[in-house]
């Protein structure tokens, strides 16, 4: 999944494409997830090729704005995880893994 800059709200599939080849300089027919979030903050529009179309979703708050992290060089790469966390507004930066249990002790 590769986070891109915002979108004007009346990108659809074509607009959305050609801006994930200008600002990331990336092919979206690579199967790639494009995440790309409106200014904002309060909805999110995603563009995947599957191989036999384009998929358009999005997701639009009722209340708050979905964290978004510092975007280097036009676009980041998250992790299913964080993708799960981020689609959920969950603040994904502060999320602790939980400690690894402990061996038991052996006799």
């Amino acid at each position: 999944m590769r986070l891109c800059g915002a979108p004007h709200k009346r990108n659809g599939f074509d607009g959305l494409a050609a801006k994930v080849q200008q600002m990331i300089g990336a092919d979206p027919f690579s199967g790639h997830l494009f995440i790309f979030r409106g200014k904002r903050g309060d909805y999110l529009k995603g563009l995947y090729w599957d191989g036999s179309g384009l998929w358009l979703i999005a997701k639009r708050l009722e209340k708050g704005r979905f964290v978004w992290p510092p975007i280097v060089d036009g676009a980041m790469v998250l992790t299913p995880a964080q993708f799960a966390l981020l689609a959920e507004a969950m603040d994904w930066r502060r999320t602790v893994a939980p400690p690894l249990p402990q061996q038991p002790a052996l006799l």
